[in-house]
């Protein structure tokens, strides 16, 4: 995700400086135009505002609490936004570290993945005071179509954590549904085409269906990730005593994929698991 939000802050006319892990992985916004930073706290120095988007919680608090971190370095009131999906409480605790250094701090965290991204259509969910928010805008109008303040600092996360409960039961829903064609003898594609437009339409009928029916596994998003956001939200949920037995379903259902080594494919790869437990071949 971090190539393609580059790209877009160099397109609206931002300088950009990069760190990531693997310097490789920032060719392409270096040749771009984007000058190199070697650790976080270096890039916390340089700007006025830093982005960070990885795959997890011990990844967010290694990029601001490590030793050189964000909060290593010796700035004095920049502004920090979190796009990553991680633990709500993960977010409030950096918070704290970045203000305690006189920043300011947003968790931002998106949906609409990789093409989203490309597209700068993302769809961005912040949690924080007003004050950071607003002053993040000019920055989330490269990158979204929509931004929503969601509340104080962690409420962004939980806001992206109710998303992705809505979202694995619509991949359920949408893989469930070509099962039951395919057994009955409907084509699937029809199938997608006469129900997008009524009641049954969604982004993932319109964006997962089709890749499910043409066997397209490519990763969009892959279920390890998305098993990552069902587990924090599975505890979040777990801490306020929440039952969600649709979301546990979806995430023991991917756990028969990841069991299966296609941890790495994408989500809509849970139709091979309803397709197995069916007794549907290709």
């Amino acid at each position: 995700m971090g190539a393609p939000l580059g790209r877009r802050l160099l397109k609206a006319g931002f300088s950009l400086a990069v760190f990531t892990r693997t310097r490789s992985r920032a060719d392409e916004l270096l040749a771009a135009g984007a000058e190199w930073a070697d650790s976080a706290a270096e890039l916390a120095e340089r700007v006025d505002a830093v982005i960070s988007i990885v795959p997890d919680s011990p990844d967010v608090e290694q990029v601001y609490l490590g030793p050189v971190g964000v909060c290593a370095g010796p700035g004095q009131g920049g502004l920090a936004i979190d796009m990553s999906t991680v633990a709500p409480g993960t977010a409030v605790r950096v918070a704290e570290a970045v203000q305690q250094r006189g920043g300011q701090f947003v968790d931002a965290p998106v949906s609409g993945g990789k093409t989203g991204a490309e597209a700068g259509t993302l769809s961005i969910m912040a949690g924080g005071d007003a004050e950071a928010i607003e002053r993040a805008r000019p920055i989330f109008a490269a990158l979204g179509k929509r931004v929503v303040h969601c509340g104080p600092t962690g409420n962004g996360q939980l806001t992206k954590l109710c998303n992705q409960i809505i979202c694995g039961l619509n991949l359920l829903a949408v893989g469930e549904a070509l099962v039951f064609a395919k057994r009955l003898g409907l084509d699937p594609k029809t199938m997608l085409e006469a129900v997008s437009a009524g009641a049954a339409g969604s982004w993932a009928v319109d964006n997962l269906g089709p890749r499910m029916a043409d066997r397209d596994f490519a990763p969009m998003f892959m279920i390890d990730l998305q098993q990552k956001d069902l587990r924090l939200a599975l505890d979040a949920a777990r801490l306020r005593t929440v039952p969600l037995p649709g979301t546990a379903l979806v995430q023991q259902l991917l756990t028969a994929n990841q069991a299966a080594g296609e941890g790495r494919e994408g989500t809509q790869a849970l139709l091979k698991t309803l397709e197995r437990i069916a007794h549907v071949h290709n």
